[in-house]
């Protein structure tokens, strides 16, 4: 069909103009919809990853499915009756199948949390939870910071931030854009770095921050109190000298201090960038054992990740010298429980005289369980309540969260997260107020202790001043490689005992 413009110059002049108006309106909804880049409402598509956050609607993968759809059922439970928002801000897209499981057990926890929270009658306000992903190693973490400001400034009402699980330069920038420049509050779950926080006798340099779980020094400090019988004569470290990462950075200097006047010096290697990838570690650890095995030492201190653990273990198995040995190292082990790497290694560890593996864990359901002995500083009542509720939820639907485990503690540690941000925000709502600011929540923070203190699954949560949580308990465990589990050998204290019943904080903290 021949396209033919009407007669005179004025009348094929608007015609044109009508053309091509429609040609450029086809081409540009068409250039749309072969360049957009929004992976769902609030989520968009950065460096083949989709980012942001989302109200449950928008699944980052397939194993976030049914815990996904129950937080969404959630925030429809309470749309118009002025909720809350609180937001969990972790990676929600791994390559490492130890990673996802952790993530899928951390989204478990906040939503527990948040169903929880809801099921309070009479507790205002009623909680929205979103979930916000930074991407990989937190690579995007400052567009999804913005991001959670406009919730913030907006009707959303979006009053703290939680999550933040591991304990590198991206997540101690991301913590401080989220408190210092943008005024948000954050309760950090499983991070335990010593340089991200406020301590006494220094600027405040993370305004709003809390934390639930104990850092690096207080476990290496409940781990001499526990009486490990630590002798620096018969000590080793080896410890990863990659930069940028906090966890590492501090765990070798609370290990320095344990082993201070050990013979011999740390035995080191260096991580790849990733440290979820394995690079040419395996043969590295081969070379570094007959040097262990010709030392004085029996105690071997791991100031590492646990992919690279997992990579020495496999080595230390292999030892020509036929002798036990004991490593100790930090919470982030807990990893090994979920890897399905680390399967077919758990025979290993009783081999050439058996190898036992102890750390320091962030939670464990023995801790407080039935058959542990009651004192202060945690609650049955807590602990039980959780366990009760994944009963309930298996119950009602077989995986209606998705398979979930208490015994590496990330669902445990992430539900204290998220009920410390509720109780925090709680604790500044009442009379007129239904709906605190952004810096009364930051400030309730240090009201969280004594009688206001939390009762976390955990144990209980007592903030200092500067929202560090007082005398945590920390649960000491080791892999037991006949259950191929976690056992819980006891709870230690970084004050050397339990804290009084009233969870007194001494002046100086």
């Amino acid at each position: 069909m021949k396209l033919s413009l009407p007669r005179g110059p004025l009348t094929r002049a608007l015609a044109l103009l009508v053309v091509l108006a429609l040609l450029g309106t086809v081409g540009y909804f068409g250039y749309r919809v072969w360049t957009d880049d929004s992976c769902a409402e609030g989520v968009t598509e950065v460096g083949k990853e989709c980012v942001g956050v989302t109200d449950g609607s928008y699944v980052f993968t397939d194993d976030l499915g049914p815990v996904s759809a129950r937080i969404k059922e959630e925030n429809d439970s309470v749309a118009g009756k002025n909720p809350v928002t609180v937001a969990l801000m972790i990676p929600l897209v791994s390559d490492a199948q130890a990673e996802r499981r952790e993530m899928v057990e951390q989204v478990q926890g906040a939503y527990l949390a948040q169903h929880r929270a809801n099921g309070q009658s009479g507790h205002q306000p009623p909680v929205r939870l979103v979930l916000a992903n930074p991407g990989r190693g937190y690579g995007q973490w400052l567009r999804v910071s913005n991001q959670l400001a406009r919730l913030a400034a907006g009707k959303e009402n979006l009053r703290a931030v939680t999550g933040i699980n591991i304990s590198i330069s991206a997540t101690k920038a991301a913590v401080g854009h989220l408190t210092g420049t943008l005024h948000i509050p954050v309760v950090a779950g499983p991070m335990t770095a010593d340089d991200i926080a406020n301590t006494d006798g220094a600027p405040e340099a993370f305004p709003g921050l809390a934390r639930v779980a104990p850092s690096n020094t207080d476990q290496a400090d409940a781990l001499t109190h526990y009486g490990a019988d630590i002798k620096p004569a018969e000590s080793l470290v080896i410890e990863d000298t990659r930069k940028d990462d906090n966890y590492i950075a501090t765990l070798r200097e609370a290990f320095a201090k344990l082993t201070k006047g050990a013979p011999h010096a740390p035995e080191s290697f260096e991580s790849p960038a990733d440290f979820n990838e394995e690079g040419n570690l395996g043969g590295e650890f081969d070379r570094m054992v007959p040097g262990i095995c010709n030392s004085p030492a029996r105690t071997l201190f791991f100031a590492g990740r646990p992919v690279q653990l997992r990579l020495f273990l496999v080595a230390l198995a292999d030892r020509k010298c036929v002798r036990p040995f004991t490593v100790i190292t930090g919470s982030h082990a807990s990893t090994l429980m979920v890897d399905q790497k680390f399967e077919r290694e758990w025979p290993s560890l009783k081999e050439n005289g058996g190898t036992t593996v102890r750390y320091t864990a962030l939670a464990h359901p023995d801790t407080w369980g039935p058959q542990s002995p009651a004192s202060a500083g945690g609650s049955k009542d807590a602990s039980a309540e959780l366990a009760g509720m994944l009963t309930a939820e298996a119950t009602r639907q077989p995986d209606r969260i998705g398979p979930a485990d208490l015994r590496d503690g990330r669902v445990i540690v992430t539900y204290d997260a998220v009920s410390t941000a509720v109780a925090g925000i709680r604790l500044e709502t009442g009379g007129a107020v239904t709906m605190p600011s952004l810096k009364e929540v930051a400030l309730s923070w240090r009201r969280l202790h004594a009688d206001n203190r939390v009762e976390g699954a955990s144990g209980w949560i007592c903030l200092d001043s500067k929202g560090n949580p007082h005398n945590k308990a920390v649960p000491i465990v080791h892999l037991d490689p006949d259950s191929r589990s976690a056992v819980l050998d006891g709870t230690a204290w970084p004050l050397g005992k339990a804290p009084d019943e009233n969870c007194s904080i001494a002046a100086g903290g």
